[in-house]
């Protein structure tokens, strides 16, 4: 299959194809595991206070999980490669559950970084094979559209699954959101059982060298480049949100929550845009999309001891800065020719790697 770029053209003017259900099925268990990366983050009082552990050390429970996410997620794409891509898909929501459930009764804080380590590989097993299967089921003309809603339950996590996580550990005990995904974690395993389709029978059978010599494909290269460079801009400004609020645009601590909701508001908006426009014209949406978030970026910088300004730039922030998210795996699948689960995998690994590598340097700024 030719997977060289093309002059990008407008689509001829038909009607949109209708995603297939299984695609908004993915989407329920991407929700539930976007939920999971960052509802620590608003419970980590209670979690310090109940495991008689500092703050800081706490948040080792964020850090692992992204650890588990970077170096776990192509692992686990190579160790599932020959298992149907719904019995991968099934089995890492059961483990995801079973995670939940340790960390629901688990007392030692090792046992419960050991638990979120475990939770981290099933999430990147599901992420990467999920990218997959929406992608396959979807088409080439509505791929990237497909990708879209798949990454969108990650980011509609940040809008609603977080803050209620939050609220309900605030009602029920730090414990209880845990319960509760791990509970949603079951019921999303039977729909995807009713919902992903077999295998092709007349695909070619999947080889780890296949795979790996696939991975030659500069493009593929470029587009994991980008995705660490983008996000690693972006989380540099988000992971230090809270303070450059408070400290410097004057913002009260209480109002927060809510500009960290117009990020999440405005990166889900940015998943759809990016999946709309990524099956017609991938290269130049992810071009502007880039440029833009470099602009914005910038403008926070300058903005930043203004208050108004800054909560607006914020909120475009999640928009420009995630509307490439959807082009770019789309982009590494198809380069990778074939080798969809592994691109898939280390797509979602650059994504965590910017995270992490952009948090950090902004931590030492």
């Amino acid at each position: 299959m030719d997977t060289r770029p093309t002059v990008e053209r407008p689509a001829a003017n038909v009607a949109t194809p209708r995603l297939p259900f299984v695609v908004y099925a993915l989407a329920v268990g991407t929700f539930l595991m976007g939920t999971t990366e960052f509802i620590i983050a608003g419970l980590l009082p209670e979690i310090a206070v109940d495991l008689d552990v500092t703050p800081a050390r706490a948040g080792l429970l964020i850090t692992v999980f992204a650890i588990g996410m970077i170096v776990g997620t192509p692992g686990m794409a190579i160790l599932t490669l020959r298992l149907p891509r719904r019995t991968t898909l099934t089995l890492a929501l059961v483990v995801f559950a079973v995670g939940h459930v340790v960390v629901a009764v688990g007392s030692g804080f090792p046992l419960l970084l050991a638990a979120r380590f475990l939770t981290a590989l099933a999430t990147g097993a599901f992420w990467a094979v999920a990218a997959v299967v929406a992608s396959r089921a979807a088409g080439p003309a509505a791929s990237s559209r497909a990708l879209g809603v798949v990454l969108g339950g990650g980011m509609l996590a940040n809008v609603i699954g977080v803050p209620l996580g939050a609220f309900a550990g605030q009602l029920i005990g730090w414990r209880g959101p845990f319960w509760v995904l791990a509970c949603l974690a079951v019921a999303a395993a039977v729909l995807v059982v009713t919902c992903v389709p077999d295998d092709d029978p007349a695909a070619p059978r999947a080889s780890v060298r296949a795979e790996l010599v696939s991975l030659r494909s500069r493009q593929l290269w470029l587009v994991l480049v980008s995705a660490v460079m983008i996000m690693g801009g972006t989380l540099a400004t988000y992971s230090y949100v809270a303070p450059l609020l408070t400290n410097r645009s004057g913002l009260p601590g209480t109002l927060v929550p809510l500009a960290l909701v117009g990020f999440g508001v405005g990166a889900l908006i940015g998943s759809f845009v990016g999946g709309r426009l990524g099956d017609t014209h991938p290269y130049s949406t992810t071009v502007t999309a880039s440029a833009a978030t470099a602009v914005i970026l910038l403008g926070i910088c300058v903005s930043s001891e203004h208050t108004l300004p800054t909560v607006v730039l914020i909120g475009l922030l999640g928009l420009t800065s995630m509307t490439v998210n959807p082009i770019l795996i789309a982009l590494a699948v198809r380069f990778a020719h074939h080798a969809p689960t592994l691109a898939s995998a280390l797509a979602t690994s650059a994504f965590n790697l910017g995270t992490a590598v952009g948090s950090w340097i902004a931590g030492r700024a």
